[in-house]
C-alpha cells in the first residue's frame, strides 16, 4: 500500500480505510440477502484479509520505536479487525467471551508460524500504553485460539505454544500492565484459552511448564484473594483449571503434570474469598449479590465442580469443616426470637447458600466411586439437616427475606441434582452406601423418607411464599418435574403429604392461588395435580381432587346476569380457567381425556359461553378462556378419541363453534384500542389456533354438518374469516405469533376445507393469496413451509380440476378459474417467490418447497 510511506496524516487515513472496510463486511444491508452478503464476505476473505493483516503486522513493525504515536493504535487496532474477522461466513461472534477455534484459512499459515507475528503483540503489550496493551492481549487472545489443523506438524504447533507460554510467563512473572483492570480481563481470557485448543500433554511438554504452572496457580491465588478487583475475570481461571483436571484421565505424558499441589489451595481460596466477600459487602448494597447472578454462579460453579471431584475426600474435609461451625451458628441464631439477630442470620444464611450451591454443582453429576458416594452422603446429609432448620420456630416468618429466599433457591438446586442422581428404584439399588451412611447421620434409610423430606419442603414453600413469583415458579417447577417421570411419579403417590396435597388443592390451604399476582402460576399447580391424579386409575379419585373446581363452578352459575361484571366474578373466572387449562394439559391418554370431557360436558359448558358472553371485551379474562378452549381441543397423543357410536366429536366441535362465534361477534364491532395486539390481535390469534387444532384433531367428521343443515361449521369458518379480514396484512406480518396463528389456521384451512376458499369473492381470495405470498418471504422456516404448503393445495387442485381434466364443472373449479383469470400473475409470482427461497436464502426445508414448485410448474408449462 502507498500510504504507508507517506506523511503521518495519510499513513493515518490509510490505516481508518481498512478498519472500516473490514467492519462494513457484516453491516446488514437490506438490498441484498443473507446468502449474498455472505458470499461477500467469503469473497473479501479469501482475496483481500490476508494482505491486510500483512499490512497491519508491516505497520506494526515500523512503527514500533514511536512509542505514543497515535499510528500505533490504529495498527494494532487493523490486526485486531483482521483477527475477529468471520472466517466461517456465519455469523459466529468470534470476539465474544466464548467462541471456540478460530477458523483462519489455510493461505494464513506462514503468518501465523512466524514467529515475530506472536512477538510483535508481546512487545507492544509491554509499551505499557493502556488502550494498545488491551488490544495486544486481544490478539494474542485469538492468536491462541488457531485452529490445531492450520499448522504444519505437531512439532511447528508445540513452538507456537511453548512461544505463548514463555511470553505469558514473563508477563506473570513481572507483573507488567496488570495493574490496569482491561489489561488484567483480558490477560485472564488469554490464560483460559491454553486448555480449549491445546492438549494437556502439549502443555506439559513445553520446556517452561512447571515454572508456568507455578506462577498461573500464584496469579489465580491473588485473583482469589483480590475477589474485588477480578470479580469478572476468575471465570477464565477457574475454566483453565478445571480444564486442565478434567484433561487427567486421558493424560499420557511422561512429565507430571504437577495439578494436585495446586487444585485444593485453589478451591480452599476461592470458598474463602467468597465467605470474605458477604461479609464486607452484605451491609452495603444488597442489590447487587452475587447469587444473583444466576450465569455468572453457574459458570463459577461448573468449573469448582471438577475441581472438587478431582481431589474430593480432601475438598469434601473443608468444605465440612467451614460449614459446620456456620450452621451451628446459625442453628443457636434460629433459636433467638429477637429482632437483634436479623443481620447476623442474614449474613449466615448468604453463607450457607454459597455452601449449599458448591454441594449442588458438585451432585450435579453422580460419581462411581464407593468413597465418593459416601462423600456425596456427607455434605447431602448437611444441607438436609439445614432444611430442618430454616422452617421451623420464627423462621417461618422470615419468607419475606432476600438472604433467606436466596438461601431456598440454593437448596432447590440441590434437591433438584440430588433427586436425578439418588431417588429411584435403580438409585436406590446402586447407592446403598449413601443411604446407610444417612442412616446413620439422620436417620432415614430409604429413598421414600428422602423423597417425603423434598416435596415436604416443597409444600412449605409454596403455603408460606406469599410475595414471591420467583420462589413459587421454582417450587412448583421442581414439583412439575417430579410429577412428569414415570418412576418419581409413582414414588410420589406413596407418600401422604402428596396425597394431602391432591386433597387440599385450594386456596385456604395454598395462599398463593387467591393473589392474582400468582395467576400463571396456577396452570402449572393444576398441571401437577392433574398428572398425580391420572397416575392412579379411579373416577372417585379425579371427581374429588376436582371438588375445588366444582365449587368456583356452583358459585359462578348461582350468579345472577345482572352481577356477572364484578371483580369478584372476573377474579373467579380467570383462576378457574387457569385451573382447568392445568388439568387438561395432564390428560394425556383417551382415559384420561374421557374423564375430563364427561365432568365438563354438557354441565359445565353453558358457564364458558355465558363468560365470553358477559367478558368478551376483558383481554384478562378471554384470554385464558380461548387457551383453554385451545388445550382442551388438541388431539394429543391421539388422546381425543371416542367410540364409534359416540357422537363427542360432533358435540365437541358445536362447543367450540359457539365460543367462536361469540367471541368473534362480539370482539370485531369493539373500537380500536391503544394496544391493539392485546386486546383484539390475541384473542383472534388463540380463536385461530382453536379452529386449526379441531380442523385437524381427526375426531369430527365435518361432512355430516351440511348433511344435516347444522351451521356449527358454517358459522365458524364465518366469523374466522371475519376476524381474519379484519387485519391488516402489515399486522399480520408484524406480529410473530399472530402470524404463526394466521399461516397455521391457513395451511389446515386449505387442507380440509379449500372449497370454502375458492368459493370466496375475488377480493377477499386475492388478499388470502397475497398473505400466502408474503408468507413465503418470510424469515421463520416453519411460515414458509406452511404457505408451500397452502399454495401447494391451491396448484393442485387446479392442476386435478383444470389442468388436467376437463372442463370445470363444480362451482369450487369454476371459482378457481375465475380467480386466475381476474389475477393471472397469482402462479407465477408464488413460482418466483418460491424460488427466491430457494437460490437467495438459508433453506433448511427444501423439500417442502419443492412440492408446490412442482405443481406450480405442472400448471405453467
Amino acid at each position: 500500500m502507498s500510504f504507508m510511506g507517506q506523511e503521518a496524516s495519510h499513513y493515518t487515513i490509510g490505516l481508518k480505510i481498512l478498519i472500516q472496510l473490514i467492519a462494513e463486511m457484516f453491516q446488514s444491508n437490506p438490498v441484498q440477502s443473507t446468502t449474498q452478503q455472505r458470499r461477500v464476505a467469503v469473497s473479501f476473505r479469501e482475496q483481500s484479509l490476508l494482505q491486510i493483516f500483512r499490512i497491519s503486522l508491516t505497520s506494526l513493525s515500523q512503527l514500533k520505536i514511536d512509542v505514543g504515536n497515535n499510528l500505533q493504535q490504529l495498527a494494532v487496532s487493523l490486526a485486531l479487525k483482521c483477527l475477529t474477522y468471520d472466517f466461517m461466513g456465519a455469523s459466529i461472534d468470534e470476539s465474544s467471551e466464548d467462541f471456540g477455534s478460530i477458523q483462519v484459512p489455510s493461505a494464513w499459515k506462514q503468518v501465523i508460524e512466524d514467529f515475530s507475528t506472536l512477538q510483535i503483540f508481546f512487545d507492544y503489550y509491554a509499551m505499557n500504553l493502556p488502550q494498545i496493551s488491551r488490544e495486544a492481549l486481544e490478539c494474542l487472545v485469538r492468536l491462541a485460539s488457531v485452529r490445531r489443523s492450520l499448522f504444519t506438524n505437531a512439532a511447528a504447533r508445540l513452538k507456537y505454544l511453548s512461544h505463548l507460554m514463555s511470553g505469558t510467563k514473563d508477563i506473570l512473572q513481572t507483573g507488567k500492565g496488570l495493574a490496569d483492570h482491561d489489561n488484567y480481563h483480558e490477560f485472564c481470557r488469554l490464560l483460559g484459552r491454553f486448555k480449549i485448543n491445546y492438549d494437556l500433554s502439549e502443555i506439559v511438554s513445553t520446556d517452561c511448564y512447571n515454572d508456568w504452572i507455578r506462577l498461573v496457580a500464584e496469579f489465580t491465588l491473588k485473583s482469589l484473594q483480590s475477589w474485588q478487583w477480578a470479580s469478572n475475570s476468575i471465570y477464565h481461571l477457574l475454566e483453565l483449571w478445571s480444564k486442565l483436571v478434567t484433561s487427567l484421565r486421558n493424560f499420557k505424558g511422561e512429565r507430571p503434570s504437577l495439578l494436585n499441589e495446586f487444585v485444593l489451595e485453589i478451591v480452599q481460596r476461592f470458598i474463602s474469598s467468597k465467605f470474605e466477600s458477604f461479609q464486607v459487602e452484605l451491609p452495603d448494597d444488597d442489590s447487587e449479590n452475587p447469587l444473583d447472578n444466576a450465569e455468572l454462579l453457574q459458570e463459577q460453579l461448573e468449573c469448582v465442580r471438577h475441581l472438587c471431584r478431582f481431589q474430593y475426600e480432601s475438598c469434601c474435609k473443608y468444605i465440612l469443616q467451614i460449614s459446620d461451625p456456620i450452621m451451628q451458628f446459625y442453628m443457636e441464631a434460629t433459636s433467638l426470637e429477637s429482632n437483634g439477630v436479623n443481620s447476623n442470620l442474614c449474613l449466615l444464611e448468604t453463607k450457607l447458600a454459597w455452601m449449599v450451591h458448591i454441594v449442588a454443582a458438585i451432585l450435579k453429576i453422580k460419581s462411581s466411586g464407593e468413597s465418593d458416594e459416601l462423600h456425596d452422603a456427607e455434605l447431602s446429609a448437611r444441607v438436609f439437616n439445614l432444611i430442618n432448620i430454616t422452617d421451623r420456630g420464627f423462621q417461618n416468618q422470615r419468607f419475606n427475606e432476600l438472604s433467606k429466599q436466596r438461601l431456598d433457591h440454593a437448596i432447590l438446586l440441590f434437591l433438584r441434582h440430588f433427586l436425578k442422581s439418588y431417588i429411584g428404584d435403580q438409585a436406590m439399588e446402586s447407592s446403598k452406601r449413601l443411604y446407610s451412611r444417612f442412616s446413620e447421620l439422620l436417620g432415614v434409610d430409604d429413598h421414600l423418607k428422602v423423597l417425603n423430606v423434598i416435596v415436604g419442603k416443597i409444600a412449605t414453600n409454596l403455603k408460606c411464599y406469599v410475595e414471591n413469583e420467583d420462589a413459587i415458579t421454582r417450587n412448583l417447577n421442581l414439583f412439575l418435574e417430579l410429577a412428569s417421570g414415570y418412576t418419581s411419579c409413582k414414588l410420589l403417590l406413596k407418600l401422604e403429604t402428596v396425597q394431602s396435597i391432591i386433597m387440599y388443592s385450594n386456596r385456604e390451604h395454598f395462599s398463593f392461588l387467591r393473589d392474582n399476582r400468582f395467576s400463571r402460576s396456577r396452570t402449572t399447580f393444576f398441571y401437577t395435580i392433574g398428572l398425580l391424579v391420572f397416575a392412579e386409575d379411579g373416577n372417585l379419585k379425579f371427581k374429588s381432587s376436582l371438588d375445588p373446581l366444582m365449587e368456583v363452578f356452583v358459585y359462578l352459575e348461582t350468579i345472577p346476569d345482572g352481577m356477572f361484571r364484578t371483580d369478584t366474578v372476573k377474579q373467579a373466572i380467570v383462576g378457574l380457567m387457569r385451573d382447568l387449562r392445568g388439568i387438561a394439559m395432564a390428560t394425556n391418554s383417551r382415559k384420561t381425556y374421557g374423564l375430563l370431557f364427561d365432568w365438563l360436558y354438557p354441565a359445565r359448558m353453558p358457564l364458558l359461553l355465558k363468560a365470553i358472553t358477559y367478558w368478551a371485551d376483558t383481554p384478562e379474562v378471554t384470554t385464558p378462556l380461548l387457551k383453554f378452549m385451545a388445550e382442551f381441543v388438541l388431539n394429543k397423543s391421539q388422546r381425543v378419541t371416542f367410540d364409534m357410536t359416540s357422537a363427542n366429536g360432533i358435540l365437541l366441535f358445536r362447543e367450540v363453534s359457539k365460543v367462536l362465534v361469540t367471541y368473534g361477534s362480539r370482539i370485531l364491532p369493539l373500537a380500536h384500542h391503544a394496544d391493539i395486539y392485546a386486546f383484539k390481535y390475541k384473542g383472534i390469534w388463540i380463536s385461530l389456533t382453536i379452529f386449526s387444532r379441531a380442523l385437524a384433531g381427526n375426531y369430527v367428521n365435518f361432512g355430516v354438518f351440511e348433511l344435516y343443515g347444522d351451521r356449527a361449521l358454517a358459522d365458524a369458518l364465518d366469523i374466522s374469516l371475519k376476524m381474519i379480514l379484519s387485519i391488516p396484512l402489515t399486522d399480520i406480518v408484524a406480529y410473530q405469533k399472530l402470524a404463526r396463528a394466521y399461516f397455521a389456521f391457513l395451511e389446515i384451512l386449505l387442507k380440509t376445507q379449500i372449497t370454502f376458499i375458492l368459493n370466496l369473492d375475488s377480493s377477499t381470495f386475492a388478499f388470502i393469496a397475497g398473505t400466502i405470498q408474503a408468507g413465503l418471504r418470510s424469515p421463520d422456516a416453519n411460515i414458509i413451509s406452511e404457505c408451500a404448503y397452502a399454495a401447494d393445495y391451491i396448484a393442485t387442485f387446479y392442476f386435478n380440476h383444470i389442468t388436467s381434466g376437463e372442463l370445470p364443472s363444480t362451482p369450487a373449479s369454476l371459482n378457481l378459474a375465475r380467480h386466475v383469470a381476474d389475477c393471472p400473475v397469482l402462479f407465477p409470482e408464488m413460482l418466483r417467490s418460491l424460488f427466491e427461497t430457494v437460490l437467495f436464502d438459508e433453506c433448511g426445508n427444501q423439500w417442502t418447497i419443492s412440492r408446490p414448485m412442482f405443481s406450480l410448474m405442472l400448471i405453467m408449462k
